[in-house]
């Protein structure tokens, strides 16, 4: 075994091919008995004449003889490539001017040692890692000076070198501080609840036990400008609610109406839909007159805006005629006659107009109000002119009153109609909001309003009887609605937009 021939694999020098006075590491791979490690790493020739034996340095004459003699007599001194472990990565050196790895041929080391592998991930792997993970970065001073401080550690132990700390494997993610966490979580927890000492709870426990005051300064808070102060308005609501007040023969309370309903009104019309009346110099100052407008906007907030409005330009109470629904429902009826509404009926109707009262009439009814928002500004059919023939027994003229932007506070996409059957409700208002918001979804949109008041249209002119006859009637009623009509689409060409 000791003669074999060794035979060199790709070269086409002598056995040793570098300074000619030892043979190479792949030569020496190759003798009997000796198998290559995988992926080792060959010295350069230099560096192999500078550490070989000192018997080693003669002149070669037989180079099978000189390899046999490296391998029997000398195995201590002979220099075996390093296995790579496949699980350690050596960091990469990195200049501390340019910030770039190293190119060059790694320093020698001392004799026996060979330099790690300086197969590493490419640059800006662990950085891409760490940013992933959370981890900080560093920056490549640091990782160059914790490279060496690897490398000498590895010196000394003959143990391979540590991966710097900093970064990730990219394996696992860091391991959560639970204990941190929840340690975080109280103390959160701990300040919430030292906050709430600093609520006024005297106060709170004092409107608990006056609710309705809390209301009226609730009110007040919103926006609400009473013409007496909190406690006096207080005093006067609990009156009312004792029943020792005067009412008229419909159970119209005009006391309060002034001082609690009409001032939670104001600011929704003057503020909230930023109304702009037009044609108020047709509104009589004195006398009867039959107001008749339009009806929208899912919610009849159209009804209570006009009662406003029409007492703030003129200081005179406009009485609403209601349908059945509102006389129907708990709580809404005694409400409704309080404010000044009655049944729509020939008969109330005749009686207001009679005592001098301004009297509204919406003759779209449900109709309108819950009408589709791709329906938006059309008129539906005014009924069977009921409306007319008060008018025209009472000698007293018509009001024509558009009105814009009560179409857009509420807009209904749907009206469930099984669903309305089952509460009783001529319909069941779904919007974009409502009632997927709950209670949110009940704030009105603020559209821009414009109210106008059209030139009267008088009664006192028709022959005697006219009331009686369906055509005169009829005549009357289309004429209303036309002129109702058409000063719609004049204003919503005059609107700039839906919202200003």
């Amino acid at each position: 075994m000791a003669e074999a021939e060794i035979i060199q694999l790709g070269s086409r020098g002598k056995a040793g091919r570098g300074s000619g006075k030892a043979p190479s590491a792949a030569a020496r791979g190759l003798a009997p008995g000796k198998s290559r490690p995988p992926r080792a790493r060959t010295r350069t020739a230099t560096a192999a004449a500078e550490s070989a034996p000192d018997d080693l340095t003669a002149p070669l004459v037989d180079p099978v003889a000189v390899e046999t003699e490296d391998v029997d007599t000398a195995p201590a001194e002979t220099v075996q490539p390093e296995t790579v472990q496949p699980e350690t990565v050596q960091p990469e050196t990195v200049q501390p001017e340019t910030g770039q790895p190293e190119t060059g041929q790694p320093e020698p080391g001392p004799p026996g040692h060979e330099p790690a592998d300086d197969r590493v991930d490419p640059a800006g792997t662990e950085d891409a890692i760490a940013d992933d993970f959370g981890t900080p970065d560093i920056d490549d001073a640091t990782r160059a000076a914790a490279g060496e401080r690897a490398g000498a550690a590895a010196d000394d132990t003959g143990a391979p070198p540590r991966r710097p700390t900093g970064g990730h494997s990219g394996q696992v993610p860091p391991s959560v501080n639970l204990t941190a966490m929840v340690t975080e979580l109280a103390g959160a927890v701990t300040a919430a609840l030292g906050g709430l000492r600093s609520l006024p709870v005297e106060q709170l426990k004092e409107l608990s036990r006056d609710p309705l005051k809390a209301a009226f300064l609730l009110a007040e808070t919103l926006g609400v400008d009473w013409q007496e102060s909190v406690e006096e308005i207080v005093d006067f609501t609990r009156s009312r609610m004792s029943g020792r007040y005067a009412i008229d023969e419909f159970g119209f309370d005009p006391e309060f109406t002034t001082k609690v309903f009409l001032p939670i009104l104001r600011p929704l019309a003057q503020s909230w839909f930023r109304v702009e009346v037009r044609g108020i110099e047709n509104l009589p100052t004195t006398g009867s007159a039959l107001l008749v407008s339009n009806h929208a906007g899912t919610m009849p907030l159209d009804g209570m805006v006009l009662q406003s409005v029409v007492y703030d330009e003129i200081g005179r109470h406009v009485r609403m005629l209601g349908a059945d629904l509102i006389f129907k429902t708990p709580y809404s009826h005694d409400f409704a006659r309080r404010t000044g509404t009655t049944l729509a009926c020939q008969e109330d109707a005749e009686r207001l107009l009679a005592s001098d009262q301004l009297v509204a009439v919406f003759p779209e009814g449900f109709k309108g109000l819950g009408k589709p928002y791709a329906d938006r500004y059309k008129l539906q059919r005014f009924g069977r002119g009921g409306f007319v023939s008060a008018a025209v027994r009472a000698q007293v003229p018509l009001i024509p009153i558009s009105i814009v932007g009560s179409e857009e506070i509420y807009p209904l996409i749907a009206s469930a109609p099984a669903l309305a059957r089952a509460l009783g409700a001529p319909y069941f208002p779904i919007t974009p909001l409502f009632p997927w918001f709950g209670v949110f979804g009940m704030i009105p949109l603020p559209s821009k309003w414009i109210i106008q008041f059209g030139e009267a249209i008088t009664t006192d002119e028709l022959p005697p009887g006219a009331a009686e006859d369906p055509m005169v009637v009829f005549n009357v009623t289309d004429q209303v609605r036309e002129t109702i009509q058409h000063s719609l689409y004049a204003l919503l060409m005059q609107r700039r937009s839906a919202f200003f």
